[in-house]
């Protein structure tokens, strides 16, 4: 991901791509918005840098990446820098030390920047109040929530309610809209379609060109839709029961289409590949699919193992059925139920599903590993414990880890197996191909972007990978 930019004669700092041009020489590169909010620049009016989420993808230290996810994920809204340092398994001093190193922005400066940058997004897109967006946003008083904004955006709420544009707003037809933007290209119609043959159903729904699925917000049921916005951006209405947690339902549900991914350097490193590089050419902006609820996808995974997909989706509504909480009033969205929690699965009988004895096993022994904290799901491990944690589980096996990563959002999982390999791609590109381990090493660390396009690959007959669009 290309760094912001910060020009030093103006005070502003920019997203990758603004259109302004200043002399090199007065250039300063930041990693993160919040680094260059830090350093005293001030966003970008033209551009305006705050309607991209901030995400990290480099090559410093790991647990950097991993901190700044779970931070973005709201680990900081009700804990501390000392307790986030606990979680990554170092000092709360070796933690801010590295993020001064690294980043130029403390933890808790990075938190308070990303809140700031959705509240004004909600500024800018919804007609809720000022006092609406502050809490909505996660601020404890409306003072907390006018010093953030004067010192991220040098301006008061007010203020920046009136400098937003005629087509920012963003009028709400049952359900609050929201823009969730993305760099590079989207692949829609390919993931909606990974989607949709997937659907667990009463949970999930997918229709024409929009996805839909029940979600959980403070223990009440709630319903998100998903759809495409323009070329940047897809739309998300949330029909939410309580909106305090919108900011984290918003980052989650960019996990759906893995919005975060910056796709440049995995196309050009996959691009100069010759297995790959025709896929990346034929299906541009194709990217690894994401998950609402890991532990959901988990649990569909597991069930999936050594069955056709529509007797795993059979099996796992019977579960869904049995033990989900039944939501009235969504028949016509095709939803019925929330999805039974990990508490609940863990201690329930699977008997009379049609799945195996081995298989219920799997499932609840899973579920147990998830309540208890063996099996975690923030990515707050590495890839290699997290596939251990997987694997430590009887009959579970790295491919069914691998997979359960890839929908978490790990860019290096790799679940395709040689078999599966094969059988995806061309005769001529067989011919050419090294070793399966060779291959895979060589598609490091991007290894689930190849993933995909793999399994994408088997759409389309033997031979016969032509450039979409093409005639």
């Amino acid at each position: 991901m290309e760094p912001f930019a910060a020009v030093v004669t103006t005070g502003i700092y920019c997203q990758p791509g603004c259109g302004a041009q200043p002399l090199a020489e007065h250039v300063r590169r930041y990693p993160l918005a919040a680094a260059a909010e830090a350093a005293g620049y001030r966003a970008c009016l033209r551009c305006r840098p705050y309607r991209i989420p901030q995400a990290l993808v480099w090559d410093g230290p790991e647990m950097v990446c991993r901190a700044v996810s779970l931070i973005l994920d709201g680990v900081l809204d009700e804990g501390t820098e000392a307790q986030l340092a606990g979680r990554l398994g170092v000092s709360e001093r070796h933690l801010r030390r590295l993020f001064s190193n690294h980043l130029g922005v403390t933890p808790d400066g990075l938190a308070r920047s990303s809140r700031t940058h959705f509240a004004r997004r909600l500024l800018d897109d919804t007609d809720l109040t000022i006092t609406e967006v502050a809490f909505t946003a996660g601020f404890g008083s409306l003072r907390q929530f006018n010093r953030a904004c004067r010192d991220v955006f040098r301006a008061s709420p007010r203020e920046l309610r009136a400098k937003r544009r005629k087509a920012d707003r963003m009028v709400a037809d049952g359900g609050l809209l929201l823009r969730l933007s993305y760099r590079g290209q989207l692949d829609w119609v390919s993931l909606i379609s990974y989607l949709a043959a997937r659907a667990i159903p009463g949970i999930e729904h997918v229709s024409e060109m929009t996805y839909r699925r029940t979600v959980v917000v403070g223990n009440d049921p709630g319903v998100l839709e998903l759809f495409p916005g323009g070329s940047n951006h897809l739309i998300l209405r949330a029909h939410l029961p309580h909106r305090e947690e919108l900011t984290h339902v918003v980052e989650r549900a960019r996990r759906i289409a893995n919005l975060d991914l910056d796709l440049d350097e995995p196309v050009d490193k996959l691009g100069r590949d010759p297995v790959i590089g025709p896929l990346l050419k034929a299906l541009p902006g194709l990217r690894p699919p994401g998950a609402w609820d890991p532990y959901e996808t988990g649990v569909r995974t597991i069930i999936g193992q050594r069955v056709s997909m529509a007797a795993a989706n059979a099996l796992t509504s019977r579960l869904v059925e049995r033990h989900g909480t039944p939501v009235a009033g969504l028949a016509s969205l095709g939803l019925t139920h929330t999805f039974p929690s990990p508490e609940v699965v863990a201690t329930a009988s699977l008997d009379g599903l049609g799945l195996p004895k081995a298989r219920a096993d799997e499932v609840r022994s899973f579920a147990n590993a998830v309540n208890d904290g063996a099996i975690r799901l923030d990515r707050s491990v590495s890839l290699d414990r997290f596939v251990t944690s997987i694997t430590a589980i009887d009959g579970l096996g790295p491919a069914t880890a691998h997979y359960l990563a890839l929908r978490l959002g790990e860019p290096d999982a790799s679940p395709p197996n040689e078999v599966g390999f094969r059988r995806a791609l061309p005769p001529q590109l067989i011919a050419s191909a090294k070793s399966f381990a060779e291959l895979t090493e060589g598609w490091r660390p991007w290894r689930a972007v190849a993933a995909t396009y793999l399994w994408t690959a088997k759409a389309f007959p033997r031979g016969q990978i032509v450039r979409r669009g093409a005639a």
